[in-house]
């Protein structure tokens, strides 16, 4: 591999608190190490359109805390097409772009993995997805800020739901994992989790809902994974126990996109930062197709094509830590 002289950076894909973390620290480490930095707006589309901005360390200040992305995302179509990754390999070449880093999820590693093998042009992933749904990291970027995020809106709507004796359906994201709604679940001291991971069904949970009342509970949250099975979808769910538990008030509130925004928490913070520094180093040690992942407390190396097809799995232990404290 030739001598990396500029690297660039974006964000692509859905938004996820500490990206602007990973942006920082990239762009610092680069200019730490002597190394030019670019960044890249609107993620591929950027890329293919030459929308390309030198940045130095002080075109980063004030931004570690900021929720978001100050260099923006964006999905491309174009970048799917071989004419479209010519187009921005093209681009790459005329600005003196040695190599980039992206920041992410699964698709935008994709994206990276195949741009990699067709140009032989070194590529560094770091993981910005509030899913937590890569597999290489214990933890994504935006994943501990999302649950905070969770956390504080369950203990709101609790106060409503205890108030008036309440049933609520929590809605929250994960279309493919249950991870956002395990964890926060437990948190927050919801009476049931429902994941797409295991399919409570809905006998089981007419039951859990009657024991609930009967035991002395006078109000419920009940969390639900935008992919769970249980129901077709969390409105569903609402019409089904109103049927078979009339003796509930029940209502239902999806989250949605606001888990995805906000100040990224104290954690997240650090793991862009120091996700960043490794991703720079790793370029410059000739490492590619590669995404930066932590665990045991320990940053690591997996190779993209097994963060794209490897799958996260659920922690059985929150499963059972769970079921107790529903009781």
């Amino acid at each position: 591999m030739a001598k990396i002289q500029k690297i660039a950076v974006f964000t692509s894909g859905g938004d996820s608190p500490g990206m602007n973390a990973a942006i920082r620290s990239v762009v610092r480490t680069c200019a730490y190490l002597e190394v030019d930095c670019v960044g890249i707006y609107h993620g591929y589309e950027g890329m293919i359109e030459g929308n390309f901005k030198a940045m130095d360390a002080r075109s980063v200040n004030n931004i570690i805390n900021k929720g978001g992305t100050i260099l923006k995302s964006a999905r491309s179509v174009e970048f799917r097409t071989a004419e479209g990754r010519k187009k921005a390999y093209k681009q790459l070449k005329a600005e003196g772009i040695d190599a980039f880093i992206v920041i992410g999820g699964d698709g935008s590693f994709t994206g990276a993995m195949i741009f990699n093998q067709e140009y032989n042009f070194p590529v560094i992933g770091i993981p910005g997805t509030i899913d937590n749904d890569i597999f290489g990291t214990t933890f994504t970027l935006g994943f501990d800020t999302a649950l905070n995020t969770v956390v504080e809106a369950i203990d709101k709507i609790r106060d409503t739901a205890s108030s008036h004796n309440r049933l609520f359906f929590v809605e929250v994201m994960g279309r493919d994992v249950g991870h956002i709604a395990l964890n926060a679940g437990i948190g927050a001291g919801a009476e049931e989790i429902l994941i797409p991971e295991e399919n409570l069904g809905l006998d089981r949970l007419i039951e859990s809902l009657r024991r609930s009342k009967e035991s002395g509970k006078s109000s419920s949250i009940v969390i639900v994974a935008e992919g769970d099975k249980t129901g077709k979808n969390v409105f569903e769910l609402k019409e089904y126990v109103e049927k078979h538990l009339p003796i509930y008030d029940v209502r239902v509130s999806v989250l949605g996109h606001m888990q995805r925004g906000g100040a990224p928490s104290c954690y997240d913070r650090v793991l862009a930062s120091r996700m960043g520094v490794r991703a720079v180093e790793a370029l410059l040690e000739g490492r590619t197709s590669l995404m930066v992942g932590i665990q045991d407390n320990k940053l690591i190396l997996t190779p993209i094509d097994k963060a794209i097809k490897g799958h996260t799995k659920i922690d059985k232990e929150l499963i059972r830590v769970s079921d107790i404290m529903t009781v």
